[in-house]
């Protein structure tokens, strides 16, 4: 999953250098909510990890 936030940052900041606005803020915004569901499900699969250990 961040493998895909950073290609759709990638796309979004060539798209932007190229002058295309509205391609370049869609990725962009893709790219921050899947970077935001990543750190969700990180944060999840650690405390689930600290919840076995006890």
């Amino acid at each position: 999953m961040l493998y895909y936030a950073l290609v759709f940052l990638v796309i979004a900041l060539i798209a932007g250098v190229l002058g295309f606005g509205g391609i370049a803020g869609a990725s962009a915004g893709i790219a921050q909510i899947l970077f935001f569901l990543f750190l969700a499900f990180l944060v999840i699969s650690l405390i689930i990890g600290f919840v076995r250990r006890v």
